[in-house]
């Protein structure tokens, strides 16, 4: 009994450490957006009364409105059209299936192990010449179709009962009506887990942007945020403030969308 208790306490005891620091960083980046730079690399954890000079300066000193509306657009666009096209793929292959596609769906795994650094410099020359720099097609582009969510959409199309599908058509459904009024409404969780983990991908997203968007007017949080730094002298608690306000949106994205996320990455898994 004692045993027991003392492994009870043991395991409550390691779960509290753990959740503690998983919380710590958004906790310390709260305190320090409302204290002064001084404050901040003083490592006080205590809440400040900075928070509207803070605000007052990030505002003066960067576009902050720009950035965000621009990091929406991106995001939001980037995350739609990924959703169509990967579903679609993800479908296809295992609704059509053959060996041919077995194959290719081999080819597409294998494309995860390329950095993207090694694509960068001829995705820019193509771009470039396409005259997509500074445009938002620019940055969607290159992301719009990934090998994970393919697999994703591919593997969770695995539990779509194929009977409905063959009642469907002697119904007089075609196959993109079969896939819209059908597969799509049974699959809103896979696409809550899809559309939280690209969103958070292409409002993260860093490198590219920095590439391809060459003018102040397409900046976006990260960028802006990245700029912060990139003085003589970095007020720490101004960049921690537009570190919050870029890490907000991803944050609520995933807890509206926690319990469907949960759901469509098992389904994904046992499919």
């Amino acid at each position: 009994m004692m045993k027991q208790r003392l492994s009870s306490i043991s395991r409550y005891l390691f779960l509290a450490i753990v959740s503690i620091l998983s919380v710590f960083p958004l906790y310390w980046m709260l305190i320090s957006a409302t204290n002064t730079s001084q404050a901040v690399l003083s490592g006080t954890l205590m809440p400040g009364s900075n928070l509207l000079t803070n605000f007052t300066n990030l505002m003066a000193s960067q576009n902050v409105l720009g950035a965000l509306k621009n990091s929406f657009v991106y995001a939001f666009s980037q995350t739609l059209l990924s959703l169509l096209i990967c579903s679609l793929a993800g479908y296809g292959f295992e609704i059509y299936h053959t060996k041919g596609k077995d194959r290719l769906m081999s080819v597409l795994l294998m494309a995860m192990m390329v950095p993207f650094a090694a694509t960068m410099i001829p995705l820019f020359q193509m771009f470039s010449k396409m005259k997509l720099l500074n445009s938002a097609l620019g940055f969607v582009l290159p992301s719009i179709s990934t090998p994970f969510l393919i697999m994703m959409f591919r593997q969770s199309a695995r539990s779509f009962p194929h009977d409905i599908i063959e009642a469907a058509r002697i119904d007089g459904l075609n196959e993109i009506q079969i896939f819209f009024r059908m597969f799509f409404p049974t699959m809103r969780s896979t696409y809550a887990a899809a559309m939280t983990i690209t969103f958070m991908n292409a409002w993260n997203n860093y490198l590219w942007p920095k590439v391809i968007m060459q003018s102040n007017e397409s900046m976006t949080m990260p960028m802006l945020t990245a700029n912060l730094i990139a003085g003589y002298v970095t007020d720490y608690g101004v960049l921690m403030l537009a570190v919050l306000i870029s890490t907000l949106p991803t944050v609520i994205i995933f807890f509206l969308l926690q319990k469907s996320f949960t759901e469509g990455i098992a389904g994904s898994v046992k499919g």
